[in-house]
């Protein structure tokens, strides 16, 4: 068989008349071998002569050839429907032919204009994110009878990213309420900038807030600042305050830590901690930055007496959606949305909110086996994202 296909190719740059006496060589030594070996007699000249006229060899090469890659698929198909391994190579990067552009590293100064047109301070989440967040302090939000303060689930936050190529990715979350969320869509698209997911993060609340995520990338950072502060204006959001520094928190914070298996901080008036794939998440082709879009968050509003209301999402890739959920509702913790943050990642993120009202230490203690079911590693503060 693997001989063929260079017979009929060889065919083309042929003349007649060799290609005949070539043949009529084959042959005679096709029948000496057959002799020397006792497996046939000569054939009848007459009769050779009628097989060869009805069955042209260059018609029997032509089929071969045009076969051989057929049978060789169906091959290929039958071996990966028997191996117990992935159908394809995995290829570095996320299944992408190419390699992922790679963030590189900036400062705050590099920032400076985005800042300006945002219209308050971002910081260095790590050192290749700068982040930018939006309290909505001018809401006031009650689910299941809890007061939700901004830092513990209505805070809206985008990151910029520059990447080795010169372009910039652009991702964040924006809360809006849903008197506002069809204005701020309208400008967010009038400027190019994707919505990726629009869901809930808390479960039955007043007033209605909604959370779009955000995706956008190009040369000019600042024309994308420019076009999240219009989307922004169509909101009350209020603007920038100064930080305010961290004061007691009612909670068994040692506990938490214990219970996690990492030290927490506090953020305002809750206790968090968050945690990160450890795979390189790409998208659109780029690698994103350690934690960027791919964060377990977990967070604590104290409510006195040791309990908290518990608000957040963790990340998983599909495999692990399942066993979460049952970790989760075997530890009295809910639901509120089961979806994807992003289009175009590989792998393939899935995300799940939750909320809880309970003792804090117990929690926790759920919110351990999560982790140790999802491949992510703790963010420690520096790094928060």
């Amino acid at each position: 068989m693997s001989g063929q296909p260079d017979e009929a190719t060889d065919d083309h740059d042929t003349p007649d008349s060799d290609r005949d006496q070539g043949r009529d060589t084959d042959r005679d030594q096709e029948r000496d071998q057959e002799r020397d070996h006792g497996e046939t007699q000569d054939p009848d000249p007459d009769t050779d002569a009628d097989h060869r006229s009805e069955t042209p060899r260059r018609l029997l090469l032509t089929t071969a050839a045009a076969l051989a890659p057929l049978l060789a698929g169906i091959g290929a198909t039958a071996a990966r429907a028997d191996s117990p391994g992935p159908a394809t190579a995995t290829v570095k990067g996320g299944g992408h032919q190419h390699e992922p552009v790679q963030p590189v590293t900036t400062t705050p100064a590099d920032w400076q204009q985005v800042a300006r047109a945002l219209g308050r301070p971002g910081a260095m989440a790590g050192d290749k994110a700068y982040n930018t967040h939006f309290p909505r302090g001018d809401l006031d939000v009650v689910s299941y009878g809890v007061t939700v303060s901004p830092e513990l689930a209505l805070g809206s936050h985008v990151a910029f990213v520059r990447y080795a190529d010169g372009n910039v990715l652009v991702m964040g979350d924006l809360t809006v309420t849903e008197g506002e969320l069809q204005e701020v869509t309208d400008v967010l698209q009038a400027h190019g900038i994707e919505q990726t997911a629009l869901h809930k993060h808390l479960l039955a609340h007043s007033p209605d807030v909604w959370w779009t995520h955000v995706h956008a990338h190009g040369r000019d950072p600042v024309a994308i600042a420019r076009g999240l502060r219009a989307a922004l204006d169509r909101t009350a959001a209020p603007p920038a305050e100064p930080p305010r520094p961290p004061g007691p928190i009612d909670l068994d914070t040692d506990g938490i830590d214990t219970a996690l298996g990492m030290k927490g901080w506090r953020e305002g008036g809750v206790y968090k901690a968050t945690f990160a794939r450890r795979e390189v998440i790409i998208d659109s082709g780029m690698a994103l930055p350690h934690g960027l879009g791919t964060i377990s968050a977990f967070i604590f509003q104290p409510l006195g007496g040791g309990r908290a209301a518990l608000n957040g999402d963790v990340v998983m890739v599909a495999e692990e959606v399942q066993d979460v959920i049952k970790i989760l509702r075997g530890g009295g913790i809910g639901l509120v949305e089961l979806h994807n943050h992003g289009l175009r990642d590989e792998p393939r993120l899935f995300f799940i909110h939750l909320w809880a009202v309970g003792d804090a230490v117990e929690l926790a203690r759920t919110l351990r086996k999560v982790v140790d079911t999802t491949n992510v590693a703790e963010v420690r503060r520096e790094r928060g994202l």
